[in-house]
């Protein structure tokens, strides 16, 4: 089994991957940070307005990500991907130099949409290029690899982040965000990809651009749809990441209130809870990629939506007797460790039984599918919130994590043979 160090470190293209996505993701956090705190000063214990900012970061995967996800496999996913990263950066850049003491936050809520537009061919591109970096047994390790990305930048983004908008002001988070997509930019510019050293042969370059020809864009999103729906394996793992996502809705705008409410601060304490849900996730992250090879993805996923079900509902159930913070952080930690392996495992799935022409396709759907989870249950939520106690929405959450995990792991269809 190939280790850490030897994906990582031995192929420089993967690195500057992985490098660039800490960079950016960094950034990304304390955009949100700073979003948040914006959103503080203008409408502080607002759930709705909360959630209404992030309906912007999220309904371009509606409108984009099946167009996306057509592009993504035309083009070179590497040329797309630092080209998205140049457009971001300009984006973001208006958000504090032009943007920041407009009366109404709309034209900020536009240049948010149009950020997330772009982003929505970055992601599945990301997400397909795994497979032209590394070799196939070292999916698994690369998958995880690429999953600390977020937990390193949860860890750095959230914790420093809340800090230093506290004290600094969220405008010079949106300065930095801008910075670290320049930097990601010109990190996956100097990758080079199997798949773009094929495609400079010029009989199969010219086949590809006879066939993009006879395509319409239509015709590819329908067949991307129907090679979705046909594979078993692709609809169970969207199905898994589409509950992940809703618990992620469900509980993130009231998590976001109850801790600004009951700790009195807009984004400190917010960012170091996350910080500790972070931690989890990296460490949780690395131990089921080094020894997860061996088991069967489908059981590492139900095993992991049961104890994650139970510390929810822990979690919610303790805190209400006991409103501290360590007591919130240990189980933030512990939570983010169990959770982890679900992503990871999805992720590898799809890799192993998607076909590579599909990739990008199969990727935006399900971005589709999982902010579709996590839209209707933050809505849901948000309102719920106003009538019934925070806590029994928590408590509800980890129960069906809990019972579906258990149910799927005696019952579900789904064959589970060893990792390949």
């Amino acid at each position: 089994m190939p280790k850490f160090s030897q994906v990582l470190f031995k192929n420089k293209n993967f690195f500057f991957l992985w490098i660039g996505q800490i960079i950016s993701q960094l950034g990304d956090r304390l955009d949100q940070m700073a979003l948040i705190a914006f959103i503080y000063a203008r409408s502080p214990g607002s759930a709705f307005e909360i959630a209404k900012m992030l309906t912007f970061t999220i309904i371009p995967v509606f409108l984009v990500g099946p167009l996306a996800g057509v592009y993504v496999d035309r083009w070179d996913r590497r040329r797309t991907m630092y080209i998205c990263d140049l457009l971001r950066a300009l984006l973001v850049l208006t958000i504090p130099l032009f943007l920041f003491y407009t009366k109404h936050l709309y034209f900020v809520y536009g240049v948010i949409f149009l950020t997330f537009c772009v982003g929505r061919f970055f992601v599945p591109a990301k997400l397909a290029i795994i497979p032209d970096l590394v070799n196939k047994d070292e999916l698994l390790i690369a998958n995880s690899l690429v999953n600390t990305t977020g937990m390193i930048a949860a860890i750095m983004g959230f914790g420093i982040g809340g800090v230093l908008i506290e004290v600094l002001g969220p405008k010079r988070g949106f300065y930095l965000d801008s910075l670290s997509f320049l930097i990601s930019a010109g990190l996956i510019f100097l990758i080079i990809t199997r798949h773009y050293k094929s495609s400079l042969r010029i009989k199969e370059f010219s086949k590809d651009i006879i066939m993009a020809i006879r395509k319409s864009v239509f015709q590819e999103i329908k067949e991307g749809v129907i090679y979705f729906i046909k594979q078993k394996q692709i609809r169970f793992t969207a199905s898994i990441l589409f509950l992940l996502w809703a618990a992620l809705g469900a509980v993130y705008v009231v998590i976001i209130v109850f801790i600004q409410s009951t700790l009195h601060s807009a984004t400190k304490d917010l960012g170091l809870l996350i910080m500790f849900l972070g931690i989890g996730l990296f460490l949780g992250s690395l131990f089921y990629g080094r020894f997860g090879e061996k088991l069967s993805h489908y059981k590492v996923i139900f095993i992991s939506l049961v104890f994650s079900g139970i510390i929810i509902m822990l979690f919610a159930i303790t805190l209400k007797q006991y409103p501290y913070f360590l007591i919130a952080a240990v189980f933030s930690f512990i939570l983010g460790a169990v959770v982890a392996p679900i992503v990871i495992a999805c992720n590898t799935l799809i890799h192993h039984v998607s076909d590579n022409n599909m990739m990008g396709k199969v990727f935006s759907s399900l971005e589709i599918v999982m902010h579709l989870g996590f839209l209707l249950a933050m809505f849901v939520s948000s309102i719920l919130a106003e009538k019934v106690p925070q806590s029994a929405i928590l408590i509800f959450v980890g129960a069906v994590f809990s019972v579906l995990g258990l149910v799927n792991y005696f019952h579900s269809p789904i064959s589970t043979p060893r990792n390949r």
